[in-house]
């Protein structure tokens, strides 16, 4: 007799060896740590990757005790240092940039960078991390389809695609919960629970709470924010659509919005500090027939991307990611000879660390840039011990002499730039561009602002450089 074994009973049947291959010695890591921390981008795949990690780990006996945002940039080293207790296992999900403290990391960007060899790890190519944890490394499935469809639609901005429209992204209030559960009400729950997680995501504790007390659910999640938000006294929904009103205006009006051809061309995003103003998309809502977007921001980045809602998003096969690197060739000699101090990246890693922060360690630097290191002493130099401490000690504990140690260890600004972008055909970021010319070891407060009486500074025609050369290889790549 023939008996049929269906896929998910395979799975069930196989479980062992499933979780082996997702999660390398899953088994012996349950052994050594009873307990976990979950660290976590800040978006709706981070916050659903971290519910479904919770969810297997669990399933192993592994106690998941606390979770963390994790951001690129200066909040990547101000993040809580692991527990120190021994028992207590670090893991990452969501993040394209490793570090030595994490047991575990899973992640679905294009690269990644800074990965232990010793880290257990699962990158898999995915339009979603959760989409990998949930259907490859756990061996039954944590989240519906349903609800893994709709974060990967998010997540992968794949909107036109459904025929999705800014205003049903960009909306904040909801009209789903009544009535017949038809497939736009689905979505709607989708599309609001991350917008509403989004205008929320910067308050404190409120992701973390998300991730520790929801289940592996779409409407659970989008019912803990609504009644986080109305405990905690949260900007109501209705004042955030009127804000994100007002904000649509100011952006038609504002000069720093504009379209050349079918390129919308924006610098910084106007005024952000209002709850629910600000939406990635407005820039689409604006001017919906424009093809791309390029947006430089003051803070160092340089991202482009395709319109999401236009089914040719592609437009004619361009590669804004080869485009990018096109753009930085242009000054490859430059970035090349130009070194930046480790006494500045760590500085700017650690600007809003503290004494509970993981900090900028030798670790990190060796794992980002460790063949590109000019002058670090060897490591049978009596020097070598010496730079390893100052580098592992917080900064501002550091001594002008410890620092005038760390200005002789340098990086080319070309290898810090391209450990700090990256992308695809459809989005890409330039970022680092900080660290070329407005980051100083010890730099003045506001310095590097633009006066109202002053010329632009050298970094901000830097980064409006970048933006309209990316600006115009899109127009030559369009022409082509």
């Amino acid at each position: 007799m023939k008996i049929e074994i269906t896929e998910q009973q395979l799975k069930f049947i196989n479980g062992s060896l499933l979780n082996e291959g997702g999660i390398r010695d899953i088994n012996k890591l349950a052994e050594r740590y009873p307990k976990a921390e979950i660290y976590f981008h800040q978006d709706l795949d981070g916050v659903v990757s971290a519910l479904g990690m919770k969810n297997y780990l669990e399933s192993y006996g592994i106690d998941v005790i606390d979770s963390h945002v994790i951001q690129y940039g200066d909040k990547e080293f101000s993040v809580k240092k692991p527990d120190a207790s021994g028992d207590v296992m670090p893991v990452l999900v969501d993040f394209a940039h490793g570090k030595p403290i994490f047991k575990i990391h899973t992640d679905h960007h294009d690269s990644q960078a800074g990965v232990e060899d010793d880290t257990a790890t699962q990158f898999k190519g995915a339009r979603s991390n959760v989409e990998t944890i949930s259907q490859t490394i756990s061996p039954s499935d944590i989240f519906s389809n349903e609800d893994i469809m709709m974060i990967n639609t998010v997540d992968s901005a794949d909107y036109a695609k459904h025929d999705i429209e800014p205003e049903q992204v960009m909306n904040l209030i909801r009209d789903f919960e009544s009535g017949d559960q038809t497939y736009e009400k689905k979505w709607m729950l989708g599309l609001l629970t991350n917008k509403l997680l989004l205008a929320y995501k910067n308050k404190p504790g409120f992701l973390e709470n998300l991730v520790m007390n929801s289940s592996p659910s779409l409407m659970n999640i989008y019912q803990n924010i609504t009644s986080y938000a109305k405990e905690k006294g949260f900007a109501s929904p209705e004042e955030m659509a009127q804000n994100q009103a007002d904000y649509i205006k100011s952006q038609q009006d504002s000069d720093k919005l504009t379209l050349d051809g079918n390129i919308i061309v924006q610098y910084g995003g106007g005024a952000l500090f209002k709850p629910g103003s600000y939406d990635r998309y407005t820039p689409f809502k604006i001017y919906p027939e424009a093809d791309f977007l390029v947006i430089a921001w003051p803070m160092g980045l340089v991202q482009a991307s395709c319109n999401p809602f236009k089914k040719d998003r592609a437009l004619k096969g361009v590669n804004l990611g080869d485009i990018a690197q096109d753009v930085l060739k242009v000054i490859e000699p430059q970035l090349k000879a130009h070194m930046i101090p480790i006494s500045v990246i760590k500085r700017v890693g650690e600007t809003k660390a503290d004494d509970s922060s993981i900090g900028f360690k030798t670790s990190d630097l060796f794992a980002l840039y460790k063949d590109h290191l000019q002058n670090m002493p060897k490591e049978n130099s009596q020097y070598y011990q010496m730079a390893v401490d100052i580098i592992d000690a917080p900064w501002d504990s550091l001594s002008e002499k410890q620092k005038a140690v760390l200005d002789n260890i340098t990086v080319p600004a070309w290898d810090v730039i391209q450990a700090n972008s990256g992308g695809h055909k459809c989005i890409t970021n330039i970022s680092g561009l900080n660290f070329f010319s407005r980051a100083t070891r010890n730099p003045e407060k506001g310095g590097w602002k633009k006066k109202a009486d002053s010329k632009p500074t050298r970094y901000v025609e830097f980064v409006k450089w970048v933006q309209k050369e990316l600006v115009n290889k899109i127009k030559e790549s369009i022409n082509q």
